[in-house]
């Protein structure tokens, strides 16, 4: 451990000025429990009182001015509610107005005509004059300024706290006490020398100090910088030793030749030329798949980007080798709908491909199962049933994972224990990540991105209408069915309203068929409520064309695939998050026709809202509007990315800070490329280091 790390494991109650019912609070309201926490809780804001400004000098662009001058008057003015003590201030160069409506009795008893103050606040201007309401003020003797020597903190706390005696102010009190009892043996240095070097890094202990209580901006600036960057550092470092470690020591089945069955379909069965992104990812798999250890890699790629040929044709080259390989999706109408693609592509050649669902029949079971285990079928699809016991293979070399954050970790360790080396994994998923949240959530993972549209998409076209529009928009429906074409229309579900939400998909469907009244026209439902059978009946009506409108709540979002479909309509667009919107979106545009996207919303909406429904009419590119999703949510709450603990950031901003965390990423793998184990000299620290985070690091599946 650490040297000295005891210090800062002392319970907070230790701290003079704590005590233990001022612990309780701080535990609670900011989850403050030793010196280490006060440590890291950061002020997010400074207040410079290192400097006395000249009344000549203030201007709108200073925020918060520190003056001293000599007090030349005050009075009490106004009545009732509107009264307020107002005084006038000089110094050489002019004179300042203070004004106080609280505490009047308490303020003019310290107030002097004649003496010498230095007061400090916020900073108005009335009529091109100066003036502060409530500033701070305390005598000041003539000579002597009694000016600071660093930037005052000031640290987030809660109106509980402050109700106790524990504002920002005094939390700052807290911390001075914690410097004074702390000192380099305490944060020893952590970083190897060439990289403290390399960014002219403060000291590690010198950085702490100057975050809290810094003497400049410029210091303030370089510490701030010192320790995001370590911040990050540090998680990409433990992702790059897990994927290191995966690539040395996991055992993977080899894949070393391309044989008849890739060449074959490549050759005389691709529906489509591959786009330029389709061919870089195939190779990336090729190489991973040859080199004897387990590939892991997630294939991110926009909806419609081409994911499932590439599968496909992973698929084939496991086949070509000798092995089985298997297609996990996350439901059966998506399972059955690879299956139905993937029979299609390979209807002209001979190879065994099976689909196994919850609902396969037994007597299908009882045929399937065999020919399994016997080798006879080459590629699997199917749901979880496919980690079911009785599921056995005779030599499993790769999985594919779709939508991979619908399936838990156990789940997946299930498949792996189907063979006896562990197969190679792909995951795939058509909700784009931005790059730096995939970099720090899935940096254990490789990662390859398509981001190239193959040929004959045609872009959707996305509109905003209000909701008075609705029998023009309802009428576009009716010229697209005329044509022959089926549309969506899709209303939000939120949990916490499920009962009103009902209601309103109910008064939308009978709103709809009021439009399209049967039997010219039939409409499918479906929503949460409806039992999976039924559920999965309406829904393979609208997928076989019996029903030309599907109305909905969410649960078409992931992977229904009707290349017929061309219109979706999203009601209340303003409730739903952007890469909701963008999935939803990625139903239609499937086929070789022209797609429309419409957003409906009433008249009000809030800042946000329009940002969203702005993003998503400008532009189709699933990483933009995942950037764009990021910036507006933050990155707390972007599903699926498996944020546990991998975010958990104090000072870092993925957003602001992508410089940082591209830097630290490529200091990350440039140690562990050379140096795995951290064993040389200049890494020795670092290896302490993470060792002194107990539980925390991945070092127990390392060394």
């Amino acid at each position: 451990m650490a040297p000295s790390a005891a210090i800062l494991s002392h319970p907070i109650e230790y701290l003079k000025g704590v005590g233990p019912q001022r612990a309780e609070l701080l535990k609670k309201e900011l989850g403050l429990f030793t010196f280490n926490d006060l440590l890291h809780h950061f002020p997010y804001r400074h207040l410079d009182r290192t400097r006395i400004h000249r009344i000549v000098e203030l201007n709108p662009s200073v925020e918060f001015a520190q003056v001293k001058g000599r007090l030349l008057s005050y009075e009490i003015i106004g009545e009732k509610s509107a009264k307020r003590l107002v005084a006038q201030l000089r110094d050489e160069t002019g004179i300042i107005e203070l004004t106080w409506f609280k505490g009047l009795t308490w303020v003019q008893k310290s107030l002097y005509e004649g003496s010498t103050y230095v007061v400090f606040g916020k900073l108005g201007f009335f009529m091109g004059k100066p003036q502060m309401v409530h500033p701070e003020i305390e005598a000041g003797a003539t000579e002597a300024v009694p000016v600071k020597n660093f930037l005052e903190p000031i640290y987030s706390t809660t109106e509980k706290l402050k109700s106790r005696g524990l504002g920002g102010r005094q939390i700052a009190t807290l911390s001075v006490g914690l410097f004074n009892l702390i000192s380099e043996r305490d944060l020893p240095e952590n970083l190897p020398d060439d990289l403290i070097q390399h960014y002219r890094f403060p000291p590690r202990f010198e950085a702490y100090r100057q975050v809290h209580f810094p003497t400049s901006t410029e210091k303030y600036e370089g510490a701030i910088r010192r320790l995001k960057f370590e911040e990050l550092f540090i998680a990409q470092l433990r992702l790059a030793m897990l994927r290191q470690q995966r690539h040395s020591y996991s055992r993977g089945v080899i894949f070393d030749k391309v044989g008849d069955h890739f060449l074959d379909f490549y050759n005389k069965h691709l529906p489509f030329q591959l786009t330029g992104a389709q061919k870089r990812v195939l190779k990336e798999i090729r190489q991973d798949t040859a080199t004897g250890h387990q590939m892991n890699r997630l294939l991110q790629g926009d909806v419609g980007s081409g994911k499932t040929i590439v599968a496909l044709l992973s698929m084939l080259l496991a086949a070509d080798n000798g092995y089985q390989a298997c297609l996990m999706a996350p439901t059966e109408i998506l399972a059955q709908q690879h299956f139905a693609a993937i029979s299609a592509l390979l209807k002209e050649m001979s190879i065994g491909v099976a689909l196994l669902t919850g609902s396969t029949k037994t007597a299908a079971r009882k045929k399937l199962l065999p020919q399994l285990a016997d080798g006879s079928i080459s590629l699997l699809v199917g749901t979880h049933a496919l980690i079911e016991e009785v599921v056995q293979f005779k030599s499993l070399g790769l999985v594919v994972i779709d939508e991979q954050h619908r399936f838990g970790v156990a789940q997946r360790a299930r498949l792996w224990k189907k063979a006896v080396v562990p197969p190679h994994v792909l995951v795939m998923t058509a909700t784009p990540i931005p790059r730096t949240l995939a970099m720090t959530a899935y940096g254990d993972l490789d990662y390859s991105v398509m981001d190239e549209l193959p040929p004959g998409r045609q872009p959707i076209t996305t509109v905003h209408r209000y909701d008075d529009h609705r029998v023009s928009v309802m009428d576009f429906i009716r010229t697209e069915i005329d044509k022959g074409r089926q549309a969506y229309i899709i209303f939000p579900l939120i949990e916490e309203s499920a009962k009103l939400d009902y209601e309103n998909l109910m008064e939308g469907y009978e709103h709809v068929k009021a439009f399209f009244p049967e039997p010219k026209f039939w409409i499918s439902m479906v929503h949460g409520r409806q039992p999976a059978d039924q559920k999965e009946w309406n829904m393979q009506r609208f997928v076989t064309g019996d029903t030309q409108i599907m109305v909905s709540t969410t649960v078409i979002e992931v992977g229904v695939n009707v290349p017929n479909a061309s219109v979706m309509v999203i009601e209340n667009a303003e409730k739903f998050g952007l890469s909701q919107l963008h999935q939803l979106r990625g139903r239609v545009g499937r086929g070789a026709e022209k797609s429309y996207c419409i957003l409906m919303t009433g008249p009000k909406l809030s800042n946000d809202a329009r940002e969203r429904i702005k993003t998503m009419v400008a532009t189709n590119n699933g990483f933009e509007i995942a950037e764009k999703d990021l910036e507006i949510r933050g990155p707390g709450d972007i599903e699926g990315t498996r944020q546990s603990g991998a975010l958990n950031l104090k000072l870092a901003d993925l957003l602001k800070d992508k410089a940082i965390l591209e830097a630290a990423r490529e200091a990350a793998e440039r140690i562990v490329s050379t140096d795995a184990e951290l064993e040389a000299p200049e890494n020795i620290r670092l290896k302490q280091y993470l060792m002194s985070l107990k539980g925390k690091t991945v070092w127990s599946k390392i060394s």
